[in-house]
């Protein structure tokens, strides 16, 4: 069991226990036990997705659409295909090609659980499966709704985005970055899908461009100081507290944020990234305190 959110308020930490809940439900009922011979797929694909991580992408999918009163079985339906395709990027990320980790989640990382094949095929499956999730009328009845999504959706996990990103991120492991092409980097890596996820409750809303802007901005700059605390972390939290194992950027000499910056100035930039973003906020005239909770608790997570 991966670890639970430290550090964040009551009245987040309620509702990120409530999305939680729900969003495990959904996934649930879309990622069914299967009885057939290919059934090892299918366990892989639940073992990747069913039983850890926090859902901070599903959370975000939520709380936009709340801000367009979206119906919330629709947003629960994009919620799981966000954490469907987050999924299948740590599947692949875990590979001995890639990071070649052992540990996800407080777990096995899927290759080291089954095989790397079986990992690989997984991964191809909670893509593909993201995608029909979102391109299924019970998502939403609007067919263009549905293709804004799937299209949206791919632009964020693709060339231009996280798949673009971990290239970068393996190029940086023989070449060292500057702090621009770190943050075009992890922008690609993280933020877009981020993006995503905000913007998402917006197109399910049918809302105007300026507010898709607004949920945007907010988004790159919460993925920009995620990441760059999770640098932080890969330094100063412990395997325990991360659910993964600790200096893994060290080790692969990856260029990152803190070591660009150092660690002190890496914190100080969080902290004002995170303070930009809850500002792109103000639009809304004082709704999303979820969203602004959540760029605050970005900072202080220990997982």
């Amino acid at each position: 069991m991966a670890p639970s959110p430290r550090d964040a308020s009551p009245r987040l930490q309620e509702a990120l226990d409530e999305n939680l809940e729900a969003v495990n439900k959904t996934i649930g009922r879309l990622l069914p036990e299967a009885d057939l011979a290919e059934a090892k797929l299918y366990d892989a694909m639940r073992y990747s997705v069913i039983g850890g991580g926090k859902r901070l992408r599903p959370f975000m999918v939520m709380e936009s659409a709340k801000l367009f009163n979206v119906d919330s079985s629709r947003a629960r339906r994009v919620a799981a295909a966000v954490e469907f395709l987050h999924c299948y990027s740590l599947i692949h990320d875990d590979l001995p090609a890639m990071d070649d980790s052992d540990k996800r989640r407080g777990k096995a990382t899927t290759h080291r659980k089954y095989d790397e094949a079986t990992a690989i095929l997984a991964g191809d499956a909670l893509l593909t499966l993201a995608f029909e999730v979102l391109a299924d009328r019970d998502t939403h009845p609007d067919p263009h709704v549905r293709v804004e999504l799937v299209r949206k959706l791919a632009i964020a996990s693709g060339g231009h985005g996280m798949v673009g990103g971990q290239m970068l991120d393996l190029i940086g492991e023989s070449e060292e970055f500057d702090l621009g092409t770190i943050s075009r980097m992890q922008r690609m890596k993280t933020g877009k899908l981020f993006a995503f996820a905000c913007e998402a409750g917006a197109i399910l809303g049918k809302a105007s461009d300026e507010k898709k802007k607004a949920l945007c901005n907010y988004a790159y700059d919460l993925g920009l100081a995620f990441q760059v605390t999770d640098d932080v972390l890969d330094v100063e939290a412990s395997s325990e507290e991360t659910g993964k194992p600790a200096n893994q950027d060290a080790a692969a000499n990856k260029s990152t944020f803190v070591s660009t910056m150092g660690k002190d100035q890496a914190k100080g930039r969080a902290e004002m990234l995170a303070h930009q973003a809850v500002r792109h906020l103000h639009s809304f005239d004082g709704r999303g305190e979820m969203l602004k909770e959540l760029a605050m608790y970005v900072l202080e997570r220990r997982a």
